[in-house]
C-alpha cells in the first residue's frame, strides 16, 4: 500500500483498532473518526501519543471531512445484534448516511475507499456456501433488517458512485471476526462463549446449536483488507471470512475443552432471523487477491481465550 494519509471511520472498534495497528506499523499516517457508541477510546490509548496518528471524536453521518486521505476505510457502523438493536433508526442512519458522507468526501478529494460490508447481505441464505453472486435471502423488516438492509444500501451507493461518478470503491463483506481486542461483553457468540466458559457460567445456545458458521481470524481478516485496497481498480465485492465450517454447538464445546471449564451447555428459544447457515465461497479472494486465511480455529480460539483471560 502506497499511500500515507489514511482514514478509518469507525477505527475505535474491534476491526478498526486492529487495522490501525498494521496500518500504523506499515508507517502511515492514520486518523480515525469514532464517535464512541460501541468502540472505546481504550482500544487506541497506546497510538494516542504517537505523531502518524490523530483521534476524531465525531459521527461519520454528518462529521465534515474537508482534507484529502489517500485512503478512506469506512468502518463505522454498530456490528453485533446487540449493539445494532440498541438504536436500529441509527444503525441505518450510520450505513446509509455516513456512506453518501464519506463518498463525497471520496469525490472530492479523490480517495480510494473501502466499504466494510457484511455477511449479513446474505440474510438466511439458501445456498451454502455463499459467493458474491448470491442476491441473499433478507428480512426487511425483522430485528437484524436495520443492519442487514442498512448494509445492502450502503454497497448499492458505493457501486452506483463506481459507475455515475467514477469513485474509486472497494467493498469486503466480512465474515464472523475474531481474535484479542474483541469487546468480551458485546454480545457475539465467541466472545460470548469463552467469557461465560472462563467465569464457570452456562454457556448460553438459542435454539438447538446445529447453526453452521465460520469464524475469521482478525489477522487475517486485516490482511485480506489491506490487500483489497492495495488491488487496482477493483471494483467488485469480495467475500473475506474463513471458509472452515463449525456448528454453533460444536463451538462451544472447542471452547469448553479449550478452556478446561466446566460450565454446562443452556439451550434457549431461537432468535428471530437467526441464519441456519453462513459459509464463505472465497475462491474470489483467493483468485483475485491472492488471499487465504492462514489461521486455524483453534489456534486462534487460543490465542483469543488467553487475551479474555488477562482482561475479564
Amino acid at each position: 500500500m502506497k499511500p500515507k494519509n489514511i482514514l478509518v471511520t469507525g477505527g475505535a472498534g474491534f476491526i478498526g483498532t486492529s487495522l490501525c495497528s498494521v496500518l500504523l506499523e506499515l508507517g502511515y499516517h492514520v486518523t480515525v473518526l469514532d464517535n464512541l457508541t460501541t468502540g472505546s477510546k481504550s482500544q487506541i490509548s497506546k497510538h494516542l501519543d504517537k505523531k502518524n496518528f490523530t483521534f476524531i471524536n465525531g459521527n461519520v453521518v454528518d462529521f465534515k471531512i474537508n482534507r484529502k486521505f489517500d485512503v478512506i476505510f469506512n468502518l463505522a457502523c454498530p456490528a453485533s445484534p446487540i449493539s445494532y438493536q440498541k438504536d436500529p433508526l441509527e444503525t441505518i442512519k450510520t450505513s446509509i448516511l455516513g456512506s453518501l458522507n464519506v463518498l463525497s468526501a471520496a469525490d472530492f478529494f479523490n480517495s480510494k475507499i473501502l466499504q466494510a460490508s457484511t455477511s449479513e447481505i446474505y440474510g438466511d441464505p439458501l445456498i451454502s456456501p455463499q459467493h458474491e453472486n448470491y442476491w441473499g435471502n433478507v428480512n426487511p423488516i425483522g430485528l437484524r433488517s436495520c443492519y442487514d438492509e442498512g448494509k445492502r444500501a450502503s454497497e448499492t451507493l458505493f457501486v452506483d458512485s463506481c459507475r455515475q461518478k467514477g469513485t474509486d470503491v472497494r467493498i469486503a463483506r466480512i465474515f464472523n471476526t475474531y481474535g484479542p481486542g474483541m469487546n468480551p461483553f458485546d454480545g457475539r457468540v465467541i466472545s460470548n462463549f469463552i467469557v461465560r466458559a472462563l467465569q464457570g457460567k452456562p454457556i448460553e445456545i438459542y435454539g438447538t446449536g446445529s447453526q453452521i458458521r465460520s469464524f475469521c481470524f482478525i489477522d487475517d481478516l486485516i490482511d485480506g483488507l489491506i490487500k483489497l485496497v492495495d488491488k487496482i481498480g477493483y471494483h467488485f465485492p469480495v467475500n473475506l471470512g474463513n471458509p472452515d465450517p463449525v456448528s454453533i454447538l460444536n463451538l462451544a464445546q472447542e471452547i469448553l475443552e479449550l478452556t478446561n471449564s466446566n460450565s454446562i451447555i443452556h439451550f434457549l428459544p431461537p432468535v428471530q432471523d437467526d441464519p441456519v447457515t453462513r459459509i464463505p465461497d472465497v475462491s474470489r479472494a483467493s483468485t483475485d487477491l491472492n488471499w487465504t486465511p492462514l489461521v486455524s480455529r483453534r489456534e486462534g480460539l487460543l490465542k483469543t481465550i488467553s487475551y479474555f483471560d488477562k482482561i475479564i
